[in-house]
């Protein structure tokens, strides 16, 4: 199996940016679905961004035009900047391989510890 990685989160006031880095420490990301979930207190685990295998993606409502996924050009870094950030963004950041893939070899990705978002007025 093939950890990930995450990093980046921090402290910040509302309206402030920060940007999330997610390292393979293997495989690249070619050919694989990738993603950032968030888990906020008390929520339920949600996904609010991925990248399809051929680089479409996806963006929950609630962080459309504020968030922005993307990749490193060797595919082992999944990014995920963030804007505009509002009290209800806090969480636990993850990334995690996110079906469907072109290869199999892309459900052998495992989510690290994650990486704590707070949002503060």
């Amino acid at each position: 199996q093939v950890q990930l990685m995450e990093s980046g989160g921090g402290s910040v006031q509302a309206g402030g940016s920060l940007k999330l880095s997610c390292r393979s420490t293997g495989w690249s990301f070619q050919y694989c679905g990738v993603g950032w979930y968030r888990q906020a207190p008390g929520k339920e685990r949600e996904l609010v961004s991925r990248m399809y295998a051929d680089d479409t993606k996806f963006y929950v409502d609630s962080v459309k035009g504020r968030f922005t996924i993307s990749q490193d050009d060797d595919k082992k870094t999944l990014y995920l900047e963030m804007n505009s950030l509002k009290i209800d963004d806090t969480g636990v950041y993850s990334c995690a391989a996110v079906p469907p893939h072109l290869n199999a070899g892309c459900n052998q990705f495992m989510s690290g510890q994650g990486t704590q978002v707070t949002v503060s007025s």
